[in-house]
């Protein structure tokens, strides 16, 4: 769902509770700080939304079945530039776990307009507002497993391989498939030290222990694991690697 005001920030409304989304959703849409309020009933359909659409800044409730409000703004912590945090909360005993999180505000249900109003005051100072235009939407993936959602951070991937319209991301200690076309991380990942290998392979430059050349042609090492260098992109990772 998206109300769509006349101009402000960009914010996601996280609630597993749908009357307490609605009526937020609303009290934000009338503020003309707001450009657009997107909503979500949990903390996958949250990860999900932001994936599509980044956001300046997220409402987010605390006590949600699966993901709570506390582990989204952890992973959140981990971009590049994370987006500004508001919790939402009927309890008031998470107020100093949530500020460790880099809280920007901690309203108590029901929420009162003048705090709200307030809330977003504190996220539009007139100098050097936080941004997520810069926000990498893929920083952080979570995965499932049996289940239970693991986040894998950008920086814990040695390499990710191509698999029809899914890539496999291999870390130091496990690998796990997820449905990202590997062109979208070559866009996301190539400024941070990612380089396309192959039409197959991106991989992290670091990670490279060893470049061999058999035959003419250059395969690189990253973990024990031999992966092939594609002519056209020889240049380039030569060049990355010479300057890591």
């Amino acid at each position: 769902m998206t109300i769509a005001p006349s101009a402000g920030l960009r914010v996601l409304v996280v609630d597993d509770e749908p009357p307490a989304v609605a009526e937020l959703a609303y009290l934000l849409s009338r503020d003309p700080r707001i450009t657009s309020v997107l909503t979500a009933n949990d903390g996958a359909e949250a990860l999900r939304v932001l994936k599509n659409s980044p956001v300046d800044a997220l409402f987010l409730d605390i006590r949600m079945p699966g993901l709570d409000g506390l582990e989204i703004a952890a992973v959140l912590n981990q971009f590049a530039t994370p987006p500004w945090i508001v919790f939402v909360t009927a309890h008031e005993e998470f107020a100093l776990e949530a500020f460790d999180l880099h809280a920007a505000d901690y309203l108590l249900k029901p929420v009162r307009s003048e705090r709200l109003a307030e809330a977003i005051r504190r996220m539009t100072p007139a100098a050097a507002p936080r941004t997520t235009a810069e926000t990498g939407p893929y920083d952080v993936i979570p995965v499932e497993l049996a289940g239970v959602t693991r986040f894998i951070p950008r920086q814990d991937v040695a390499y990710a391989e191509a698999q029809g319209d899914y890539v496999r991301l291999y870390t130091a200690t496990s690998n796990h498939l997820v449905r990202i076309p590997l062109a979208v991380l070559e866009e996301h990942w190539s400024s941070v030290g990612f380089a396309r290998t192959h039409r197959r392979f991106l991989v992290r430059v670091d990670a490279v222990s060893e470049a061999r050349w058999e035959s003419g042609h250059l395969t690189v090492i990253v973990g024990g694991t031999p992966i092939p260098v594609a002519r056209r992109h020889t240049r380039e990772v030569r060049e990355r690697l010479n300057h890591r």
